[in-house]
């Protein structure tokens, strides 16, 4: 028997002695004692971490919570009763009292993409923008500083709360902007808006027509507005040049250190181009990846992907076995294929980005090379389809030839569904992967976009999980902050962050705590194929936390937006901290 192994199934049988009573709670010591070697018979070696002082949730049902938990070599040997912690304090153990602090297991971010939680620290961030005029003054600044002819990009705009209540156009920017390029990204990324000189330096005039999944939108006198959607914004964002090598290495690190100082200690990075994979375990070697990563790449390196699936890095922290693609646009630039017209713009259902035989043709043979696929879906029509292709390729594929028994799949957002859809996901075994913050924001303008009626199967976090199906969490940033508060809030609260929710939003959808810590931990776990080693705090399995400074399983709702992180642990290495709160 292995060693580590000897040491877990022993201790399990004194963390069940411990809890029979056999030391009463009065002779308990006051807290771990360190300054020697243990001297228990078995010969037990110290821990380098141990955890004690404040409540510890686990996300395991048999055992909800612990008093105390003890770290080895990356994994947990002890998580039990606080007086069965002493045996695993030596001279070098490392003791953390939580003082009160609350501890999870590590949250894991299931949708995100890491670049750009990097380069959002570096660009024109465009997040807290209320208005096209402060837009424009924001634009305006950034051309000041630029150098001549110089392209001016950013990202993060979002209109639906602007006093204009209107996208941004290129009339706005041209009078600030006449000679350098302006490019603009909205937040959830389907949709841009350039100005004049962007537009021309894209070869995108009047006379253009979008490429299929897309949509050029234009005025009344025939001339583009400067808003590009889904698949038209190609040509524009070519203009603006891609951080490559040392540049591009050190943007995913940044990104990997903000998710960590949130809390974070994993991140399913989706959208990865393949050649970025090899930079990604290179970071990991240099110890400068900062959590966790499980790696969906574009659908560009399928090939090379299902060559070697799954692709482990040497030290296990970063792992691809997925690919990433995409059925339909987003709700709030209305390019979400939904089943009937917008309510709010008849015209037009949407944008439908993927092709029918061609996916299906990638998922038959996903299933004989086990490779996972994760694919965006956000309108009813765009998820109705996902579930027939996905029924179609298992007809065409029989299990026995199919190189994995569960293949878990992952519908990426899952946000208007038709609520005879429902049930398909467990029935087809599609795990929903949802974003909670969505949901929050998009209450200010999904039922314009859908009207009441739609609104049932909406964000249907609670529904999907009656009718049996696996979900998990994201945020989506940097489409969203990516501030595992803020989704922890939204799935539980299923309210602004000014606590408003309106009216026919389903509170019914809400999830319970307990089933909100597992959409962070447990459940991402299962759908990266790895439940056996995360989400949980058991014996055995790899020592990742979260410290937060209040216990958000139990503080009042509007209080979860208020807790600080404190500590993020990655396989037992503390890569993130706040100076000074646990001394060490």
């Amino acid at each position: 028997m292995n060693r580590f192994y000897a040491v877990a199934a022993s201790l399990g049988a004194m963390a069940l002695a411990a809890c029979g009573g056999n030391e009463p709670a009065s002779q308990a010591p006051a807290g771990p004692q360190s300054g020697g070697q243990q001297s228990d018979a078995d010969g037990i070696p110290a821990a380098d971490l141990v955890f004690f002082g404040g409540p510890i949730h686990t996300a395991n049902d048999a055992r909800p919570a612990v008093e105390a938990v003890a770290v080895q070599d990356g994994r947990i040997v002890f998580a039990g009763p606080r007086p069965g912690l002493d045996m695993w304090v030596g001279q070098d153990t490392r003791i953390v009292d939580l003082q009160g602090a609350a501890m999870y297991p590590g949250f894991t971010d299931s949708h995100i993409h890491v670049l750009g939680v990097g380069q959002r620290e570096r660009l024109l961030n465009l997040d807290d923008v209320t208005s096209v005029e402060a837009l424009v003054d924001r634009v305006e600044t950034a051309v000041s500083e630029a150098e001549p002819g110089a392209i001016v990009f950013g990202r993060g705009w979002i209109e639906t709360h602007w006093p204009e209540g209107r996208f941004p156009g290129r009339e706005d920017l041209d009078p600030v902007s006449p000679d350098n390029p302006v490019v603009l990204v909205r937040a959830d990324g389907h949709a841009l808006v350039a100005n004049s000189a962007a537009l021309e330096a894209a070869g995108i005039d009047r006379d253009s027509t979008a490429p299929e999944g897309g949509e050029i939108l234009f005025g009344d006198d025939g001339e583009p507005t400067g808003m590009l959607i889904d698949t038209a914004m190609g040509p524009a964002q070519a203009l603006v040049a891609q951080p490559e090598g040392a540049e591009r290495a050190d943007i995913y690190a940044q990104g990997t250190r903000r998710l960590a100082s949130l809390g974070w200690s994993g991140a399913h990075d989706m959208s990865v181009p393949y050649a970025d994979v090899a930079m990604i375990e290179d970071l990991a070697a240099q110890d400068r990846l900062s959590v966790r990563i499980y790696v969906s790449v574009d659908p560009d390196g399928y090939a090379e992907l299902a060559r070697e699936t799954p692709r482990i890095a040497e030290d296990g922290r970063v792992i691809t076995r997925a690919v990433k693609l995409y059925m339909d646009g987003a709700l709030g630039s209305r390019g979400a294929a939904l089943l009937e017209p917008y309510s709010d713009r008849p015209d037009t259902s949407g944008l439908t980005i993927a092709e029918a035989d061609e996916t299906i043709s990638i998922m038959t043979q996903a299933l004989r090379d086990g490779v996972q696929m994760n694919v965006h879906a956000i309108g009813d029509r765009g998820n109705r389809a996902l579930l027939d292709w996905v029924e179609e390729a298992l007809a065409q594929v029989p299990p026995e030839d199919r190189a994995l028994p569960e293949h878990r799949w992952r519908d990426e957002h899952s946000q208007i569904v038709h609520p005879d859809d429902i049930p398909r996901f467990a029935e087809l075994g599609v795990i929903a992967s949802m974003q909670p913050s969505h949901a929050i924001g998009d209450l200010h303008f999904a039922p314009d976009r859908l009207g009441d009626d739609r609104l049932e199967g909406a964000y249907a976090w609670q529904s999907l999980l009656d009718a049996g199906a696996h979900i998990t969490g994201g945020s989506d940033a940097p489409v969203e902050q990516g501030d595992p508060r803020i989704e922890y809030y939204a799935a539980t609260a299923r309210s602004d962050l000014e606590g408003f929710q309106g009216e026919n939003w389903h509170p019914e959808e809400a999830l319970s705590r307990e089933d909100a810590l597992k959409l962070f931990t447990l459940w991402p776990a299962y759908a990266s194929f790895r439940e056996d080693e995360l989400g949980s705090i058991e014996t055995g399995k790899r020592a990742d936390f979260t410290i937060f400074s209040a216990d958000i399983m139990a503080i009042p709702e509007a209080e979860i937006l208020e807790v600080d992180p404190l500590m993020t642990v990655v396989e037992g290495e503390v890569v993130w901290e706040e100076a000074g709160r646990f001394g060490g």
